[in-house]
């Protein structure tokens, strides 16, 4: 595990140029309003493992548990499927349709995806009338594949990356006629990323409703860094400047910490990580502007770290994968960091069981 003091702390980044327009939503309302009329549309469960705490050496541990969220297994459900939801309604206040369930025939989503936003996605559209395709890499897990081609959707194999899947995904849009809808955001197309987002954001409303005391630390793992802004935003904003935010990603896709370093938007090659949901090789640029004022901490682990973090978990009944359990990998495997993370029997951590494993 290797970490960095964010220098542009309070401040942002010192060149924005460059970087997409936007911010993220103030008020999760509309997210609030989407989820209680979807199915299977109740709260998360937050665990307070008092057992996992005692073995790391800490005061208390939360962990939000999105291993079943509107039963698609993931946190990512409340994004796309959000985004498509909130046109639909627009769509109908337009006067240009009179049932959201219909709103959007004849429009086909695309995204890339490693398998959650896509599954999002996939669900969301015939809710709403519309037809999906997700595109999706070689290493993508078969799985993932076939739960999406379950929802009707069109999948596609594009390329050895997450990457290359988005740039085909964005070029068969633009031929297609299709509306791309990334959850990632770049100069251009900052709409539909920051509406994902806005979903993200009740999670940390349901949070706020849950949790007995403050956190002093929470902890986000960060593919292109939406989960982790969405977050950042609700841990800031229901507790200020008093909790300390570690944004979390695998050594084999830096994204956010390496553009953090170069004070601007980078790409950050390397191996293909086990951390698939994460392996992501740049950031989004709204969540990395978010991040680089709010984030006190960015941390890397490594694919060992995840896995044994995965393991730990099993032997305490919470199943995920090395991608949902990145967060809490880097409060397990803080060691020679704690001081510096200011860790402790103080210590009150709040983590995120992202998403259930590949084969639940």
């Amino acid at each position: 595990m290797d970490i960095l003091k964010n220098p542009w702390l309070g401040e942002g980044l010192p060149d924005p140029e460059g970087l997409a327009e936007g911010t993220i939503s103030e008020t999760p309302v509309a997210a609030e309003t989407f989820l209680a009329g979807s199915p299977d549309g109740g709260p998360t469960l937050l665990l307070d493992r008092k057992d996992i705490a005692q073995a790391f050496g800490i005061g208390a541990l939360y962990f939000k548990d999105e291993r079943n969220r509107m039963g698609l297994g993931s946190f990512k459900a409340l994004g796309a499927a959000y985004a498509i939801a909130k046109r639909a309604g627009q769509t109908v206040r337009d006067g240009n349709a009179e049932d959201p369930g219909t709103a959007l025939e004849g429009v086909t989503f695309a995204c890339a995806s490693a398998g959650n936003h896509g599954l999002s996605l996939a669900t969301g559209a015939p809710l709403c009338g519309a037809k999906a395709a997700v595109f999706v890499s070689e290493t993508v897990p078969e799985a993932f594949a076939v739960r999406l081609r379950q929802t009707g959707a069109t999948v596609v194999r594009a390329g050895a990356t997450y990457e290359d899947s988005m740039a085909e995904a964005e070029r068969q849009a633009e031929a297609n006629g299709w509306v791309l809808l990334p959850d990632s955001t770049w100069p251009g197309m900052t709409g539909a990323g920051r509406d994902v987002m806005e979903g993200y954001l009740i999670m940390g409303t349901e949070i706020s409703r849950q949790i007995p005391e403050p956190p002093t630390h929470v902890f986000l793992q960060a593919g292109v860094g939406g989960l982790a802004a969405a977050c950042a935003f609700s841990a800031r904003a229901t507790w200020g400047r008093g909790v300390t935010i570690v944004v979390v990603e695998p050594d084999f896709a830096p994204a956010l910490k390496a553009s953090i370093q170069a004070g601007k938007a980078v790409t950050a090659p390397g191996p293909v990580s086990i951390m698939g949901r994460l392996d992501c090789k740049e950031p989004s640029h709204l969540a990395l502007k978010y991040l680089a004022r709010e984030a006190d901490i960015f941390a890397t682990i490594s694919d060992e770290e995840a896995a044994e973090t995965v393991a730990l978990l099993a032997e305490h009944d919470l199943a995920t994968t090395a991608s949902g359990a990145a967060g809490i990998a880097a409060l397990h495997h803080a060691g020679a960091h704690a001081r510096a993370l200011n860790l402790g029997p103080e210590t009150r951590a709040l983590c995120y069981l992202s998403e259930g494993p590949e084969d639940g």
